[in-house]
């Protein structure tokens, strides 16, 4: 009877889909672990991301498309996440990253280091494993953006990451001197790319945040050509000098073969203290910017002084559950993440049935 039973709750959710994958969630391998006791159903939904947006509903689909069958009483979802990758450990060039993400902005100055780490902090909120590969290599901020410090050991020939805020570290700001500026050549440029990739023990990770240099010199050149790039992240703020840039830089990656997940609108407005909203850079560029190029628009962020104190001190404001504005980055964080599974399922087959 019990097995009946279990057939025809697949059967149930065999018609119901992800809302964002616009799959079935049976032909996904999204269900597991189904238990009936009397009239009610036990079951595992496994998510594409732990950051994915749709959680409340897919579980109001899921108990919905249950009910249906009249003899449902309750129903207990318990929901983890399996993030995918398009490779494999055996041929990728950073085995145990699932997914690089590169973090680019056409010049410099429009905080795009302080969406990096601030989206990576998201990301590890939401309950994945998060790395940043800090690849501005002419300005490696990342060490000081996330409190950390200390001089990077080596293990077995392997360089192993720092570790700040849950999120682990590499940067060329840990080997050089405080103050010591950098100034090289494409090669030397390549060759600490590929130090800071290919020689570091990154372990297991969902999500590798890489903070690219401004604009579409050599070391972005080098570092698509390293990383197998599941996409990118531009970020801009309002007005049409930045938005010049933001579209070199999208044309960089569209020659690179690198999808462009969406496009970020920092310094959107000043918020001041006392809750006043400024726009002294314009507003709205960015995301008509991003409607024009027909891409998705993934949010703006205000100029706030709590965002600058947070990276000054080495505390992202997405460290802090309770800081004003964190939310902005954890929305964000799910619109990546989404992005990037809805990618995932074009490349790879379902995840197999446990």
């Amino acid at each position: 009877m019990s097995d009946d039973r279990i057939q025809q709750i697949m059967q149930a959710l065999s018609k119901v889909e992800d809302p964002e994958l616009h799959k079935d969630m049976v032909t996904l391998n999204m269900i597991r672990d189904v238990v009936v006791e009397n009239d009610d159903v036990s079951l595992t939904v496994v998510l594409t991301t732990p950051a994915c947006p749709m959680r409340d509903e897919i579980t109001r689909r899921v108990t919905d498309g249950l009910h249906v069958l009249g003899w449902v009483d309750q129903v207990n979802i318990n929901m983890t996440a399996d993030v995918r990758s398009d490779k494999t450990p055996a041929t990728a060039s950073l085995p145990g990253v699932k997914n690089a993400l590169a973090v680019a902005s056409g010049k410099g100055g429009v905080g795009k280091s302080t969406v990096s780490v601030n989206l990576a902090v998201a990301l590890s909120r939401h309950g994945a494993s998060v790395g940043i590969l800090d690849a501005d290599v002419y300005g490696p901020n990342i060490p000081l953006m996330m409190g950390a410090q200390g001089d990077p050991v080596s293990v077995q020939g392997k360089i192993q990451p720092l570790e700040a805020h849950g999120i682990k570290l590499m940067s060329l700001g840990f080997m050089l001197e405080e103050g010591t500026p950098v100034i090289w050549r494409g090669p030397m440029i390549g060759g600490a790319l590929k130090q800071l990739t290919a020689d570091v023990n990154w372990g297991n990770i969902d999500y590798l945040i890489v903070d690219l240099p401004p604009g579409t010199g050599d070391a972005s050149l080098s570092l698509a050509q390293l990383v197998p790039l599941v996409g990118a992240v531009v970020v801009s703020t309002p007005q049409e000098v930045a938005l010049q840039d933001v579209r070199r830089s999208i044309s960089m990656f569209e020659r690179l073969s690198v999808d462009v997940l969406g496009i970020v609108e920092n310094m959107s407005y000043y918020l001041h203290d006392n809750g006043d909203r400024v726009e002294i850079f314009g507003h709205g560029g960015a995301k008509d910017a991003a409607e024009h190029l027909q891409l998705p628009f993934l949010g703006e962020i205000p100029l706030s002084p709590i965002i600058r104190k947070g990276g000054d001190s080495g505390n992202p404001i997405t460290s802090n559950k309770e800081a004003p504005l964190g939310d902005i980055f954890m929305d964000i964080s799910a619109k990546v993440a989404a992005t990037v599974s809805v990618k995932m399922l074009e490349k790879v087959e379902p995840l197999p049935m446990l």
